[in-house]
């Protein structure tokens, strides 16, 4: 029997995700389809995001993420056709004995929505960047708000994505 290739891991080994700080996150749907929103007004005006009702879904669980989490705060996202850019910011504080790590946060989120969706429609896993820098914050800040104007040339574009 042939051996399967290893799957290289996401995560950066021995890295504690649920310490103190800023995570870019990108969660992609499944199959790359475009289910969560389109951008509209390219051709008119500043193209812009229109939430699908999958989308709506997804907004709905990104923002209760701090209810639940008290030391979890969203920076910004955004919500694009076949994924979402979600900054995420852990504090700590004194009366939580332990924060909630990323993968906990991302993993409720995504199964939030498709419990209330009654189906899966997300990418296996997640992809995740630990911002270390002011720099690099405000780089990725500026590639998540300016994100809708610039679809046609991100690496997601997926014109061939079934559109609800």
């Amino acid at each position: 029997m042939d051996k399967l290739p290893m799957r290289k891991g996401n995560r950066l080994i021995g890295y504690d995700y649920s310490q103190e700080g800023m995570y870019f996150v990108t969660v992609c749907t499944k199959d790359m389809q475009n289910l969560l929103s389109t951008i509209v007004g390219a051709a008119t005006c500043r193209p812009h995001v229109v939430l699908s009702k999958y989308g709506e879904v997804a907004e709905d669980a990104i923002l209760i993420i701090p209810q639940i989490y008290e030391s979890v705060h969203i920076d910004r996202y955004v919500i694009m056709p076949n994924h979402i850019h979600i900054l995420i910011q852990i504090e700590k504080n004194g009366r939580q004995v332990a924060a909630p790590t990323i993968s906990l946060v991302v993993g409720n989120m995504k199964r939030a929505v498709s419990l209330k969706l009654k189906r899966s429609i997300w990418q296996k896993s997640y992809h995740d960047h630990i911002i270390r820098s002011e720099k690099t914050y405000e780089k990725i800040a500026h590639y998540i708000d300016e994100n809708p104007q610039k679809w046609a040339a991100d690496h997601y574009y997926n014109p061939q994505g079934a559109n609800l």
